[in-house]
């Protein structure tokens, strides 16, 4: 084919697939209006941050229930009920009460809990006490299929492993992220007491002050046991990287070296550390039940409306904590209240559209904030059918602060879907763009992997940004300054109602594909997640 007939061909394409794919200029202006309506009642002060459980995350529950009968969409929940309960337990960690040191000999450096040393409260039980030799792994990936094993010949039984952040450069982004996505249950299966992280300065996606207020609040694990990744015993913790010098103390390495490999992505040196890790934790337990919300718009083939399209996005945030500039409510209005309204507003969409062939869940899952819990806890225990969930779209900080020209769509390279999302981009003048900081793992971040570790495909969206562009100073500052913040509320400045709304077009042409289809989302052949699903 020539170029002029190539050109043609493409033309008609183009022209055939708008009509099937609303473009971005389709947005309603009454449909932003309402995304930002949403936003302001589900982030509002009166819900006190939605912590997972409390009395301000059921009433923004309330309302989204009551978003869900206006759109009349049918409950999908327990008993008839838009609700899924979920039984978790609460850990707080009570930092006056608790004790770290690092010991060298008869050296023993004295670390304050909650403030040098942060302590997931999340996972599983926390042990009383842990007294530990510790040893540096590097980056801690384990791919000896990928021809990279940090772990390899070690023993780790009743060892702490000492990671830091980054990869090297021989493993891609998604390559790095499947590797830690699998790594505390492999440690533990190892026989690793705990896991002590490191973070370069220059891959800091929190600043370690604002990390010691988060530290404060209560973390949750799922009450039945046979969910959880790590058993009682197991502790996960993060170091200042101020300190860090003191646990390579007499190894003949420094942090200053390390840190400077890992920023390059260098391959880094494994070896047993002189220093030991001694924690005494003191922390409270107590149980508590929140609610996952389904709501299902049926669908009208009698034999495919038993297969289910998922949309979702997370309700809960952090609650009320340490006070940022004089305000404790951390509201959560683009994390993930936005997410939220964008399966409000696509779920308007598709109820008020031709009817589906398969049927589409809208799922707002809770406890996303204290490690995916919600979603893990409804893709084991699914309100339908077990198997009957083809596909999961996913929207977790979407972040509308700048015009839409691209799309993060993760996991577009491992399932069918990545077809279909850049059929519909192209139609619609969409570019889909990598994600430009892959090491920050946010695709193992967020709930979509929930539905990936039970095998069915998905896709997480995101505004598009790359590497070297205004968009990407944008994206950095508001995680600098806004992300897990009370900052974050319905008052920020820089939020694109009408853009936002356009990535619902987007993601609502996919749903309409995927419900439609002919066949059922695949995994790719190469899909470095198709292990994780098959296990």
């Amino acid at each position: 084919m020539n170029k002029r007939n190539a050109r043609g061909f493409a033309a008609k394409l183009t022209l055939v697939a708008s009509l099937f794919y609303p473009t971005v200029a389709s947005a309603a202006p009454g449909r932003a209006a309402q995304w930002t309506r949403d936003i302001a009642e589900i982030a509002s002060d009166k819900n006190e941050g939605r912590l997972t459980g409390s009395t301000g995350y059921l009433r923004a529950a309330s309302y989204v229930e009551q978003r869900f009968r206006e759109l009349g969409l049918k409950p999908a929940g327990a008993n008839g009920t838009f609700r899924q309960p979920v039984a978790f337990e609460e850990q707080k960690v009570d930092f006056a009460k608790s004790s770290a040191h690092v010991v060298v000999g008869d050296k023993s450096v004295p670390l304050v809990v909650g403030r040098d040393l942060i302590v997931s409260a999340g996972g599983a039980p926390l042990p009383a006490h842990l007294d530990a030799p510790l040893v540096f792994v590097g980056y801690g990936l384990h791919m000896p299929g990928r021809g990279h094993d940090d772990f390899a010949g070690l023993d780790l039984r009743g060892k702490v492993v000492v990671v830091i952040s980054g990869g090297p450069a021989s493993l891609s982004g998604p390559e790095k992220a499947a590797a830690r996505s699998n790594r505390a249950r492999f440690l533990a299966d190892a026989g690793a007491v705990g896991l002590l992280s490191l973070t370069t300065p220059h891959q800091v996606e929190i600043p370690w002050t604002r990390l010691m207020l988060l530290a404060s609040q209560p973390g949750m694990y799922l009450a039945d046991g046979k969910l959880r990744e790590t058993s009682q015993g197991y502790q996960s913790a993060a170091l200042n990287p101020q300190l860090a010098d003191q646990l390579f103390e007499g190894s003949g390495h420094g942090f200053a070296e390390l840190r400077d490999l890992a920023d390059r992505s260098a391959e880094l040196p494994r070896f047993a550390l002189k220093a030991r890790l001694s924690t005494a934790i003191s922390a409270s337990h107590k149980p508590l039940v929140s609610p996952n919300l389904v709501a299902v718009l049926q669908g009208a083939d009698p034999k495919l409306r038993s297969e289910f399209v998922v949309v979702s996005a997370h309700l809960d945030h952090l609650g009320v904590g340490e006070p940022i500039g004089g305000d404790r409510i951390y509201n959560g209005a683009m994390d993930d209240a936005s997410g939220v309204a964008s399966v409000l507003d696509i779920a308007g969409q598709l109820a008020a559209g031709p009817p589906l062939r398969r049927s589409v869940l809208f799922l707002v899952v809770t406890a996303e904030e204290k490690g995916l819990l919600g979603s893990h806890y409804f893709a084991a225990h699914p309100t339908v059918e077990p198997g009957a969930i083809i596909a999961d779209l996913n929207f977790d900080m979407p972040l509308p602060l700048w015009k839409l020209t691209s799309v993060m769509a993760q996991g577009a390279d491992e399932s069918s879907l990545g077809k279909i999302a850049r059929t519909v981009a192209s139609a619609q003048g969409l570019r889909l763009v990598p994600d430009p900081l892959p090491d920050r793992n946010t695709f193992i971040r967020t709930d979509q992997f929930s539905f990936v570790k039970a095998g069915v495909p998905a896709l997480a969206f995101k505004f598009g940004f790359e590497k070297d562009t205004p968009e990407f100073q944008i994206e950095h500052n508001w995680r600098a300054n806004r992300y897990h913040s009370p900052s974050d509320d319905a008052q920020q400045p820089g939020v694109l109602d009408s853009e936002a709304v356009k990535l619902d077009d987007f993601v609502a042409a996919i749903a309409r594909d995927v419900a439609n289809g002919p066949q059922k989302p695949s995994w790719n052949p190469q899909s470095l997640f198709k292990p994780i699903a098959a296990r």
